[in-house]
C-alpha cells in the first residue's frame, strides 16, 4: 500500500511510548517509577464522577450539537469571566474531545505549503507535529532557562514576516513549568498589533496550576487582538480528567464556523454524558482543585531541591504546570541516552528533553504528578546512578 506522503511528516508524542514501555516492564517484573506521564495522580472529584453517572443514567446517549451542549458553553464562559475577567459569547465556544482538537484544527486551519507557523521549542511536541503535517513551515520561538523558559517578544517579532500565519503560545508551559508574565506578554501584544494577519493560538490548559502567587495572564484579556485569538483549554489537568478527554477552544467570530466544519467532519461531537460531568467540574465545589494544586506545590520545592542534589544536574524552580526540566549538561549526557539510561537500569521514567524540539538537548522533564514517596524513591535512584558514573 502506498500511504500519502504527509504521513513521514507526522511525529508523536514521546510520553506515551515511555508510557508503553514502562508498563511493559511493570508487566515483566520491574519496578518502574513513571514520573514521565503529564497526568495529576489523583482520581478525578466524586461530584464530577457522579454528574457523568448519572447523566448516563438519565439518557444522555445520543448526539448533541457540534460545538457541544448549551449549558456547557455558558458555563465555560462564566469560567472565562471569572478567572480572566473577560466576557466571552457562547457562540464563540466549542468543545471537544480534549485538548489536542483544538491544536489540531487550527493548525490544520492555518497550515499548508508555502505557510509559516511558529510554537514554543522545547514546548509540547504535537504542535511541530501538526505543523509539519499540515506542510507549512515550523519556526521556533526559543525558550531559554536564563529567563525561566520564557522568550524575548522583540525576537519572536523580528521572525513574523509576509507568509507567517498563525503564532503558537502555551503559558503555564509543557515541558518547562515555564510562565510568560504581564509584562512580557504585553510587549508582545503590543508588537503584535503591527501584524493584524497573524492569528494566536494560546493554549492555556494550566490556567489554573500557578504557585507563588503568580497570576495568569490570558492572551484573551487584549482586546487589541482578541478577534484573531484562539484560546485553548480544557479539563484534563485542572480537574484531573484526562482520560475523560474534554476540552474546548474559544474562537473569534469570523473562524467558529470553520471550526465547527472542522469538528463535524472529524468527531461529529462529544460524549454527551462526558460533557455533563464537566458541566458539573466547572459549577460544583473547586475545593479538590485547591488541593491539588497545593499537593503539587509541596511536590514542586521537593523534586526541584532533590533534582539539584544529582551529580551533573541543575534546576531553575518552575512557576507553573507539574513539570522539572532541569539542566543535565553537567553529567556529559545526551538527552535521549540519560532518558534511556535511567529507564533500563533504574527503573525511573522520564522524557528527553529533545522529545519536545531539538532546543530541548541537555535538558530532561520530570513530571511531579506524583506521589511523594514516588518522588522521593526515583530521585533516590537517579542520584544514586549518576553518582556512580563518576
Amino acid at each position: 500500500m502506498q500511504l500519502a506522503a504527509s504521513m513521514s511528516r507526522l511525529g508523536t508524542e514521546s510520553a506515551f511510548k515511555i508510557l508503553a514501555k514502562a508498563k511493559a516492564m511493570e508487566a515483566a517484573g520491574r519496578d518502574i517509577i513513571n514520573l514521565g506521564i503529564g497526568a495529576p495522580d489523583f482520581r478525578t472529584p466524586d461530584n464530577i464522577v457522579e454528574a457523568g453517572k448519572k447523566a448516563m443514567d438519565d439518557g444522555f446517549h445520543f448526539y448533541t450539537p457540534a460545538k457541544g451542549l448549551p449549558q456547557l458553553r455558558e458555563a465555560v464562559t462564566n469560567d472565562i469571566q471569572k478567572y480572566r475577567g473577560v466576557s466571552i459569547d457562547p457562540e464563540n465556544v466549542m468543545v471537544v474531545p480534549g485538548g489536542k482538537p483544538t491544536m489540531f484544527f487550527a493548525i490544520m486551519m492555518f497550515g499548508e505549503p508555502g505557510a509559516e507557523i511558529m510554537y514554543p521549542n522545547p514546548g509540547f511536541p504535537i504542535y511541530e507535529s501538526m505543523i509539519n503535517y499540515s506542510g507549512a513551515k515550523a519556526v521556533p520561538i526559543e525558550l531559554q532557562e536564563e529567563t525561566g523558559f520564557a522568550f524575548d517578544p522583540d525576537r519572536v517579532l523580528a521572525q513574523i514576516n509576509d507568509n507567517t500565519r498563525l503564532i503558537i503560545i502555551n503559558t503555564p508551559a509543557n515541558p518547562t513549568g515555564g510562565v510568560l508574565e504581564r509584562d512580557v506578554i504585553e510587549r508582545f501584544v503590543k508588537g503584535l498589533e503591527k501584524f493584524p494577519n497573524v492569528v494566536l493560538l494560546s493554549d492555556e490548559i494550566y490556567s489554573r496550576l500557578l504557585y507563588d502567587g503568580l497570576e495568569h495572564v490570558s492572551f484573551m484579556e487584549y482586546e487589541s487582538i482578541r478577534d484573531r485569538t484562539i484560546l485553548l483549554d480544557g479539563w484534563s489537568k485542572t480537574y484531573s480528567m484526562t482520560g475523560w478527554r474534554l476540552g474546548y477552544g474559544v474562537w473569534p467570530k469570523n473562524l467558529i464556523d470553520h471550526a465547527e466544519r472542522m469538528q463535524i467532519n472529524c468527531t461529529s461531537c462529544p460524549s454527551a454524558p462526558i460533557q455533563m460531568a464537566g458541566l458539573e467540574a466547572l459549577t460544583g465545589p473547586q475545593d479538590a482543585v485547591d488541593m491539588m494544586l497545593n499537593t503539587f506545590d509541596e511536590r514542586r520545592k521537593l523534586i526541584v531541591d532533590l533534582l539539584n542534589d544529582v551529580p551533573g544536574f541543575s534546576c531553575i524552580v518552575p512557576k507553573g504546570a507539574f513539570y522539572a526540566f532541569p539542566n543535565i549538561t553537567g553529567t556529559g549526557m545526551k538527552s535521549k541516552a540519560l532518558e534511556e539510561l535511567l529507564l533500563e537500569e533504574v527503573g525511573v521514567a522520564t522524557v528527553s528533553g529533545t522529545s519536545f524540539g531539538h532546543m530541548g538537548e541537555g535538558y530532561i522533564r520530570f513530571s511531579y504528578a506524583s506521589s511523594t514517596d514516588n518522588i522521593k524513591d526515583a530521585l533516590a535512584r537517579v542520584k544514586d546512578c549518576m553518582a556512580s558514573r563518576g
